[in-house]
């Protein structure tokens, strides 16, 4: 009998040992997963691809979208000028801040809720969280342009305390983008934040306590480090789609508070250059991977040096 008859031979016996229901089961997790897969494949890989490939075209003429019969990095050169790199940090800044922002506003918020609002009214106060979600996301933009504006009701109510001697001057300038991203990306921190500090339980803050912990200790030692995964996710899921966001710049920014997304979105719709803007959306992409890869190499490497200088103190104690 050849190598190949005997291996053959072998999977055969092997299937016919296996249980009927573990094939049944390795089968239906196949077909439950294929949904997933599919929406991977047609709403990421797929667009993903298809801007990877523009991005090594050209524009041809003046009336011309788009051509790829001459592939080169050349989109690549044009879109890593000045203008580009200066307008990439501000949208780091902008992300970078508003990340902090909303997680210094999470904290204690999820803490709160999770922690010390009774248990009857956590449903209300997470609909609360969820109420600007429930809104378009352009339209709850434009409502902070009409509150930021000078004639807005916000700028008179400020003048007539006296607490601003003139008119509101801060719509379209980069405090205005910078309050407007926190708006729209507080509830994906508050959310993870909540659901890690629940997970935290309250059997082990009441042990802290029983062991001579205060509050204050019980939080940071136990509370916060069991939350990390959320404080992760919500990190995550705010600093991403913020450094993509175009939407906010455009509305309340205007010149002052340019984005990268504003950059990419008009090479596309004004500029119609989509060979330009597929490669500056490729650069988005791969300085935003690095920065997460930065900050979480960060966090992991301060997390070793903590969890060895806790050792050393529990040696010293020993």
């Amino acid at each position: 009998m050849t190598a190949t008859a005997q291996t053959t031979a072998l999977d055969a016996s092997r299937r016919r040992t296996q249980p009927p229901g573990a094939r049944r089961r390795v089968s239906g997790t196949t077909v439950a997963g294929f949904p997933t897969w599919a929406f991977v494949l047609f709403f990421f890989v797929v667009p993903l691809a298809l801007v990877l490939w523009y991005s090594f075209g050209y524009k041809p003429d003046l009336f011309s979208a788009h051509a790829n019969d001459r592939l080169s990095f050349d989109r690549y050169a044009e879109a890593l000028d000045a203008t580009f790199l200066g307008t990439f940090l501000n949208t780091l800044r902008i992300g970078l801040v508003g990340t902090a922002i909303c997680l210094v506003i999470a904290v204690p918020f999820a803490y709160w809720l999770a922690v010390k609002l009774k248990p009857q009214y956590r449903a209300l106060a997470l609909a609360l969280v969820l109420v600007p979600f429930w809104t378009n996301f352009l339209v709850r933009t434009l409502g902070w342009q009409i509150v930021l504006s000078p004639q807005g009701f916000l700028s008179q109510f400020l003048q007539s305390t006296g607490l601003l001697h003139g008119k509101l001057d801060i719509l379209y300038t980069q405090a205005a983008v910078q309050l407007g991203v926190v708006y729209n990306y507080l509830p994906l921190m508050i959310l993870p934040l909540y659901v890690a500090m629940d997970r935290a339980g309250r059997p082990l803050r009441e042990a802290s306590a029983d062991l001579g912990a205060n509050r204050v200790r019980t939080f940071l030692q136990v509370t916060l480090p069991l939350a990390a995964p959320g404080i992760a996710s919500g990190c995550l899921l705010v600093f991403i789609p913020l450094m993509g966001d175009y939407v906010t710049a455009s509305v309340l920014g205007g010149a002052q508070g340019n984005m990268v997304g504003q950059l990419v979105a008009s090479q596309f719709n004004t500029a119609q250059n989509w060979a330009l803007g597929s490669a500056m959306a490729v650069l988005l992409m791969l300085f935003i991977a690095a920065a997460v890869v930065i900050v979480g190499g960060s966090a992991l490497l301060i997390r070793l040096v903590v969890r060895r200088s806790r050792r050393v103190e529990l040696g010293g104690f020993a």
